[in-house]
């Protein structure tokens, strides 16, 4: 996932970034509100990581303005009050879940992961399209029950394009989701991660087309 982190505790936010980036997930740590609004509105990410009390702007009005906005990204609030009005007033102003701290890391990422799932419509780990099966939780995919070698960045590809079956998903959005900001690479990067993912593919219900100077789709022949 591609995942605006915004969080001004220090130690906080760099064990969140840490857990998340070695899951092979790309983040952006936003430490105070103004910025992260800034953030928040260029858009292009899968999820958003909310903390509550935060500097310049609190977390309701970054809310209040995302859904203000009609973006859809899916939002987890994290927060260290504990009262019960304020989880409410979140999910009220349209957060699709939150935690309280202190939590376990490991189930923030879980909860991340099953945002996503919603997002796309799936309430499993385990996807299928036609002979290939998509495991979301171990990261890994099989081809007629045989598991396919794919590395970090081709599954993450593999995943953004079946959660849009059928829909062309533009390169930026691609290089963005993939690839790291502080990553100096070009869009031959990412032609040649969908080449190898089709390589892969090769003889399954699954491929990948071009859409000439926009970018990619995924279609499924067995529906």
């Amino acid at each position: 996932m591609r995942i605006l982190l915004i969080e001004d505790n220090p130690d906080l936010g760099d064990a969140i970034e840490t857990k998340l980036r070695v899951s092979g997930h790309s983040v952006e740590w936003v430490r105070d509100g103004l910025a992260a609004s800034r953030w928040v509105a260029g858009g292009g990410w899968d999820a958003i990581v909310l903390d509550v009390m935060l500097p310049g702007k609190d977390g309701f009005t970054i809310l209040r303005e995302l859904r203000d906005s009609a973006c859809d990204t899916q939002v987890l609030v994290i927060t260290a009050r504990a009262e019960i009005e304020d989880k409410v007033g979140m999910l009220d102003l349209g957060a699709d879940d939150y935690m309280v701290k202190p939590f376990d890391l490991r189930e923030l990422e879980a909860r991340l992961r099953a945002l996503l799932r919603r997002a796309a419509g799936h309430s499993s780990n385990l996807a299928h399209y036609g002979d290939l099966a998509l495991d979301t939780t171990n990261r890994c995919a099989t081809l007629a029950g045989q598991p396919i070698d794919l590395g970090r960045r081709e599954f993450r590809l593999l995943e953004i394009l079946l959660s849009r079956l059928g829909q062309t998903v533009g390169k930026e959005r691609l290089m963005n989701q993939l690839f790291s900001l502080d990553e100096d690479v070009s869009l031959n990067a990412l032609e040649l991660q969908v080449s190898r993912l089709r390589k892969k593919l090769a003889g399954s219900a699954v491929h990948i087309v071009t859409v000439r100077g926009t970018g990619y789709q995924a279609h499924c022949d067995a529906g």
